[in-house]
């Protein structure tokens, strides 16, 4: 099966941003927790599945979303070079996170990802709800995303979801997953 790159939007957080491994740099850093790992994120509310104070998770992921961190967040591998390539034939490409503010990720983005300014745009709803009405709006067919539950309600909505594959969505589901951005690229065919 093959995806039409100009009717597909992304998730950036662990679709484009490692965000997860920059959630462990940050325990490491600041709070000098060292025994989680990448594979303890086995479900998408980290309260249920780390063995961390709630307040520490919630410390965490505000460090994230605004910015306030030492450690560099990554790309997911491979990443910045596909979305070239998507850039090159589909543009502007979309990108719908939930986070409150494009603010720290939209910098971020504009320095690892070699895509001129006008070639994206980013849209922070602020929930997972929000995604699907900009989505709609935006005429999206196909949105790739990591949070398993959002693809239910995406396929709900009449909006293909491609789920990136990650730890905390190793449950069963019935949803198109790609393993990494190569076989993304294969869907997308731009490889």
């Amino acid at each position: 099966m093959r995806v039409n790159p100009a009717s597909i939007a992304f998730d950036i957080d662990s679709v484009i941003a490692d965000t997860m491994q920059l959630f462990l740099d940050i325990a490491r850093d600041h709070y000098r927790i060292d025994t989680i790992r990448y594979e303890d994120f086995t479900t998408y509310d980290l309260n249920e599945c780390l063995d961390l104070d709630e307040a520490v998770i919630t410390d965490i992921i505000d460090r994230i979303q605004q910015g306030r961190y030492v450690s560099r967040l990554k790309p997911i591998k491979g990443a910045p070079e596909g979305l070239v390539k998507v850039g090159q034939v589909a543009s502007p490409v979309l990108f719908v996170t939930a986070r409150p503010h494009p603010g720290p990720i939209d910098q971020w983005f504009r320095s690892t990802v070699a895509l001129a300014p006008a070639c994206f745009e980013i849209v922070a709803t602020g929930s997972y709800e929000r995604k699907i009405s900009v989505l709609r709006e935006k005429g999206v067919d196909c949105f790739v995303e990591d949070r398993l539950e959002t693809c239910y309600e995406l396929q709900a909505a009449g909006i293909t979801p491609i789920l990136f594959k990650q730890p905390w969505n190793r449950r069963p589901h019935p949803f198109m997953e790609v393993e990494d951005w190569n076989e993304l690229e294969c869907l997308l065919g731009i490889r």
